[in-house]
Order: structure tokens, then sequence, then C-alpha cells
């Protein structure tokens, strides 16, 4: 018996607990983003100019990184420790996915914008694009540029 105890003890000990970090969901939760019509009219708007295979574009939205911050799934702080394993996928109608990490979004670390849009060119995106679309203008080619943005969620990286 003696020696189960000491077994569990130096057992317990080789593998330490931390604490979850502050400001953020436990790292075992998933954080769905509501892409609602409110939501999305609470938010700062912003224009971005873009290319997409040639076509010249001009879009309306919300960052990516204000929605994430209204819906608590990425702290105002700096990120730190477990948080920076954390990543946010997109999902389309048609099941089209793209993932980014937190770290990659944070404008203190990757900076790296992205858009929820929902106009281009002065007009409402129709069907085939929208009603939403996940825009990053800086990436070299569109492949992350989502059409019909159905789904956002934060979680743990696998």
């Amino acid at each position: 018996m003696r020696a189960s105890i000491l077994l569990g003890l130096a057992c317990c000990s080789a593998f330490p607990v931390h604490a979850a970090d502050p400001g953020m969901a436990a790292s075992a939760t998933t954080v769905s983003i509501p892409l609602d019509a409110a939501t999305l009219a609470a938010l700062p708007r912003e224009t971005v100019d873009a290319d997409s295979h040639g076509h010249a574009l001009t879009c309306e939205g919300v960052s990516l990184v204000a929605l994430l911050r209204h819906a608590d799934a990425m702290p105002e702080a700096e990120l730190r420790g477990a948080q920076l394993a954390r990543i946010v996928e997109a999902a389309g109608r048609d099941g089209y996915r793209v993932v980014f990490s937190l770290g990659e979004l944070d404008p203190g670390i990757g900076g790296r914008r992205v858009l929820v849009v929902d106009r281009c060119n002065g007009t409402p995106l129709d069907d085939s694009l929208g009603p939403l679309r996940l825009l990053v203008p800086d990436d070299l080619r569109p492949t992350r540029w989502l059409h019909q943005l159905q789904a956002i969620t934060v979680e743990e990286a696998r």
C-alpha cells in the first residue's frame, strides 16, 4: 500500500497541473462565434481593397479579431501560454473550412488582417458568395477567402 501511494505521488509531481489562463474559456471548450446581424451591427465596420483572381474588390465588414473579442473568445490583453494553442476555424455552407491560430490573428503577434464581409463594390453579397464571406487580403493567394461563411469556432488545437 505504501509503495502505491509513493508511486502515485511521484506520478503527480512528474506532470504538473497548470491553472487555466484568465480571460479565456477552459481549454477543452469550443466557443461558437455568433454571426447574426445584431452582433455584426454592434461592431465597427472596416473597408478593404483586395484582388480576387484579377478582379478588384472594395469590401466592407467587421474584423475577425473584433468579432472574437466581442464573443470573449480572444482576450484584449496579450496572448500567453495555452491561448497560443487555440485555433479559429471558419466553415462555409459547402463544407470548405479554413483555420487560423489566435497568435496569427493577434495584432501584437502575427497581425494577420481577416474580415467578415457582407458587402463588396457597394452591394450586398449575392447567395453564391454570401451573405457573409471571409477575406484575408494579405494572403498571397485567396485560398482562405471563404465563400458562404456559415460558422466560426474557437478551440484548443489537437
